[in-house]
């Protein structure tokens, strides 16, 4: 046996379905880890190749061959160091979620998932079949174990090679963030590695893939269940550790990087996601309507944080319900962060709307319609700007008004990126007071000030509304916790008020599938999580 062993954590940032690229980027890796850190293995993501969730780009004809090509490559490049990295594999017809163990340009070992995850924004059993073997690899003396992902969260397969007598647990991960994650990770691994007596590198992905974040922040846990060596969320990098392997397999210590706070862990991943959706689409800016409001003002700083301040356009599009404070505040938004700003009156097309459909309006009174279309003026603009200059819109609408439909299809809704869409309302005040933290770009007022959509005098949220914090609580139990009507009744609302919130969400799913994609930060997030007819006879109840 070895007396020292050194691991490289390739905790890295790979772009779905660019097989090419993600095999160049772990190739240069690879040969990083070898030269610069003289090290003996290098462990990748889950998925390294093809990027994680490749979705139905694992159903292309010509999917084995361009892994087969990328394989190659790999082994190309592990000449004096060994290399464990993961891609999807087909085998007698039959589809795997695969790591493989490369050394001396040669496959030494393969492993193929166990446990294959089909819930939340996960759906590996529509696409692989399932493994049944543990993988044992022989390694300078040691018997390293190779996971991957699911499998560490269950018992079958770090028995399977607890029995085997291994030294040390290697886990390939494309593990996506929501709030708590790396807490429920870390539990995990503490009473994994304690209970089977097992060190275990817990290698994750990082980098934004649509609505998904991987945070990174892989991490070394010791056989005593204690984490003694941690890579920062959100970095991507080469990050290495030594082990003393004279008796048992021993991770030597460092000095293990912050957590970050719950509010900089969501707005690290809101700015994440922004970023690599931006470039990875190859976007060369973003635009988007600045109403002086809470939810554009934090949008806009996300942004600015994302893809810097150059690439950012702000709009404040006033007609005669907004207010001097908006177009104040706003101005002052837009200063602080050093943006592109513009005003642009949206009355004068709004009158032009009105003086066509005065006649098929002859007679009936103002209702919605009239604020919807104040909302459309404001779309068609920011689409424009977008057609014109290659800029994706951003919109600004958070959870909480999502869920209740308190939006407007082509109009606030029109864009192609969500920030929010995740973010309930009563976390937004946090999130804005949390980025001035790091300079003041949002005026006090701002969030202060009671939140309207000022399409008509004297407009507020809470005329049509419950109050946020009342609101996001019911809207946490029924969207998030799948509590019914009388669940939740019995935690202490009124009944009328639960029913009414209950039918605004269920009624509104029509709205949501056609709104745009945006970062994923709770356990359930309208897109890929949650999964509701939109024709549906169901009454709420218990």
């Amino acid at each position: 046996m070895s007396d020292q062993l050194r691991v490289v954590m390739a905790q890295l940032d790979f772009l779905v379905g660019d097989i090419p690229g993600n095999t160049s980027k772990a190739v240069e890796a690879i040969e990083q880890a070898s030269q610069i850190h003289q090290a003996d293995i290098i462990v990748f993501p889950e998925l390294t190749l093809t990027g994680y969730p490749p979705e139905d780009l694992l159903l292309r004809p010509s999917l084995q061959l361009r892994i087969e090509r990328a394989v190659e490559d790999v082994k190309q490049a592990a000449k004096g160091i060994a290399v464990v990295i993961g891609y999807p594999w087909r085998d007698d017809g039959q589809l795997f979620n695969m790591a493989a163990f490369i050394a001396d340009g040669e496959v030494v070992q393969l492993y193929r998932k166990q446990f294959l995850p089909n819930y939340q924004v996960f759906d590996e059993k529509r696409y692989f079949e399932t493994g049944h073997e543990p993988s044992v690899v022989q390694f300078r003396g040691l018997k390293i174990g190779l996971t991957v992902c699911e499998d560490i969260w269950h018992e079958a397969p770090i028995k399977q090679l607890a029995a085997e007598n291994v030294d040390l647990i290697l886990n390939l991960n494309a593990s996506p963030f929501h709030e708590n994650k790396l807490g429920q990770r870390k539990a995990l691994l503490f009473r994994q590695a304690s209970e089977h007596r097992i060190p275990i590198v817990y290698v994750n992905l990082m980098g934004g893939q649509d609505e998904l974040v991987f945070d990174g922040g892989s991490m070394v846990v010791d056989l005593d269940g204690q984490c003694v060596v941690n890579a920062p969320e959100y970095q991507a990098g080469l990050y290495p550790v030594d082990f003393n392997c004279e008796a048992a397999c021993r991770p030597i210590p460092q000095t293990l990087h912050p957590e970050l706070s719950s509010e900089a862990r969501v707005y690290n991943a809101l700015v994440l996601g922004v970023r690599d959706y931006v470039n990875k689409n190859g976007f060369k800016s973003i635009v988007l309507g600045l109403s002086g409001g809470i939810d554009s003002a934090l949008t806009l700083a996300i942004a600015v944080d994302a893809i810097g301040k150059e690439r950012a356009h702000a709009v404040m599009m006033p007609f005669k319900y907004t207010s001097s404070m908006s177009i104040e505040d706003a101005e002052a938004e837009a200063v602080a962060l050093g943006v592109k700003y513009d005003v642009y009156s949206i009355e004068p097309m709004y009158n032009a709307f009105m003086k066509t459909l005065s006649e098929p309006f002859s007679g009936l009174a103002p209702d919605t319609t009239e604020e919807n279309l104040q909302a459309r003026c404001r779309g068609v603009l920011l689409m424009s700007l977008s057609n014109k200059f290659g800029s994706l819109v951003l919109t600004t609408g958070n959870k909480s008004e999502i869920a209740v439909g308190y939006s407007t299809l082509y109009g606030d809704m029109a864009g192609g990126f969500d920030v929010l869409k995740d973010v309930p309302k009563t976390l937004v005040y946090k999130l804005s007071r949390y980025r001035n933290t790091i300079s003041p770009v949002i005026p006090e007022r701002v969030i202060e000030r009671p939140p309207s959509a000022e399409l008509a005098p004297d407009q507020k949220d809470q005329d049509s509304l419950p109050p946020y914090d009342e609101l996001d609580h019911i809207l946490y139990l029924y969207v998030e916790c799948d509590y019914s009507a009388h669940a939740i009744v019995a935690e202490g609302y009124e009944r009328s008020i639960v029913e009414r919130v209950i039918r605004l969400v269920d009624v509104n799913e029509y709205k949501r599938r056609q709104a745009p994609i945006g970062v994923r930060i709770t356990e359930r997030g309208f897109g890929k999580d949650r999964r509701y007819p939109i024709t549906s006879g169901w009454k709420a109840g218990e």
